[in-house]
């Protein structure tokens, strides 16, 4: 049995702007657009307080706390610090999975550590970084995430073999990894609130329901999920999307484009990976999903390059309909490192 760790850096952006601005500290503040038509990237405790959450339009932000802090986003200081919480991970295994520019798992097994593990793991960030960290410790990975999720900010848990199933009874589905909106919406109309309730429905009845992802719920909340720490797997996609309330304004729409080609740009780089392909996925009021991809010479990982090719296949794809739902995504990805050497290597042939 594995003794596998998540960890999870709390509310990083506006996090990182409090270590920065320590006037701000204590009050409610948010990363993101300045403008109405600005979305919310990520939102602090005390933000998050007064109702308002990542990917909300910033007009509703103010409306619902009319002395929030917004600070614009800093690209290049969330990933230098960044690399510096995951330099301190390093000293504790090579063995890291990079899930984000914030979130991590960490397989620790057979190296002789005990639970206290996730308290010194926790302790050495903060004193050599300043952020603050949410740690789960477990034996697989969605428990693991889950614990570190159990009690947010500063948030160290453990879950032992001999507490499942019983501890995940009362948690909400959503909280199971596997269940998306829509396999959500489906249980809750069946009466399937909670993961007791789910307990109760047999493994044929979740298969027949969600084909291989019903099989890997049914075992997760029974504590099995067999996937591994993969450090070094080259994922084949990377990219984020958003549901919003259904909007016609263009303004708005680029806005969620401008956003998330900085979420998915940072995302590659703390990856080191780029890609070759790009996709945009656009869903109207009548859920109805149309996605346009075009793939280009050279591959792509920064913000303003990610910005233009989505603007681009926005404006060929877009037909003025109501949108709820609008991403972005990355694919037929490459090693960064080895996509920069092949560049220099041509440059260099150029001039010769």
């Amino acid at each position: 049995m594995g003794i596998i760790i998540h960890v999870d850096i709390d509310a990083f952006y506006a996090s990182v702007e409090e270590l920065d601005d320590n006037r701000i500290i204590g009050k409610p503040v948010v990363v993101g657009g300045k403008s109405n038509h600005g979305v919310v990237t990520t939102a602090n405790y005390v933000a998050r307080k007064y109702g308002i959450h990542s990917a909300m339009p910033m007009y509703m932000a103010k409306n619902l706390c009319d002395h929030l802090i917004i600070k614009p986003m800093r690209r290049d200081r969330y990933l230098e610090k960044s690399r510096e919480v995951f330099e301190v991970l390093k000293t504790y295994t090579d063995k890291i999975e990079k899930v984000s520019i914030d979130e991590s798992y960490l397989d620790v097994t057979g190296l002789g550590y005990d639970e206290n593990i996730v308290y010194e793991l926790q302790k050495d960030v903060f004193n050599k970084t300043g952020l603050s960290v949410s740690v789960g410790l477990s034996y697989n990975k969605f428990l693991a995430k889950l614990a570190s999720d159990w009690n947010k900010p500063s948030g160290v848990m453990v879950i032992r073999e001999s507490d499942i199933p019983e501890i995940l009874f009362p948690l909400d589905i959503r909280k199971v990894h596997g269940i998306g909106r829509k396999s959500e919406e489906k249980l809750r109309n069946i009466g399937i609130n909670k993961v007791e309730d789910l307990y109760e429905l047999s493994h044929e009845f979740l298969a027949n329901m969600f084909k291989k992802s019903g099989e890997e719920i049914y075992n997760r909340i029974r504590g099995v999920d067999n996937r591994e720490v993969t450090p070094n797997t080259m994922r084949k996609s990377l990219g984020t999307e958003s549901t919003f309330e259904a909007t016609k304004n263009k303004e708005e729409l680029i806005n969620y484009l401008k956003e998330f080609s900085k979420e998915v740009s940072e995302d590659l780089i703390v990856k080191e990976i780029s890609g070759y392909t790009l996709t945009l996925k656009m869903k109207n009021e009548k859920f109805k999903v149309k996605t346009r991809s075009k793939t280009y010479d050279n591959a792509i990982y920064e913000e303003g390059d990610i910005l233009n090719k989505s603007m681009e296949i926005f404006d060929e794809a877009y037909e003025g309909e109501k949108l709820r739902l609008i991403g972005i995504t990355v694919s037929n990805l490459v090693d960064l490192n080895i996509r920069q050497l092949s560049f220099f290597s041509r440059r260099k042939n150029e001039k010769n």
